[in-house]
């Protein structure tokens, strides 16, 4: 049976421990994959970060893998190499779980194409 075919919390999984094998140190959390992905998209490589900057990378995270399915687009690239979205259209309202599975297939989504 492919990972695809599981339920998201086992691919959820799944990733935490890939990431753990790439990076040699397992995620936290949902936010901890976030700023992973707010590093990369940035491409600055790994340097030391402020409190302000590590939320910005967050929100360039939940930014891009939302940009998957058109929540988000990528406006401009300031000065400094920071990208900036604009949002395209409104998260569905619900529950914060349910925003938060719908991030979590995102990144799983996000980590396939890369």
């Amino acid at each position: 049976m492919n990972i695809e075919d599981q339920p998201l919390e086992v691919q959820w999984e799944h990733l935490l421990g890939q990431l753990e094998e790439l990076l040699g140190k397992r995620p936290g959390d949902l936010n901890g994959v976030l700023f992973l992905i707010g590093v990369q998209e940035l491409g600055q490589g790994a340097k030391r970060f402020t409190k302000e900057q590590k939320q910005d990378l967050m929100h360039i995270g939940i930014c891009s893998v939302l940009s998957m399915s058109s929540y988000y687009s990528l406006e401009y690239i300031d000065q400094d190499g920071w990208p900036h979205y604009k949002l395209e259209r409104a998260l569905p309202p619900g529950e914060v779980l349910k925003q938060e599975a719908l991030l979590k297939m995102h990144v799983i989504e996000y980590f396939k194409n890369l």
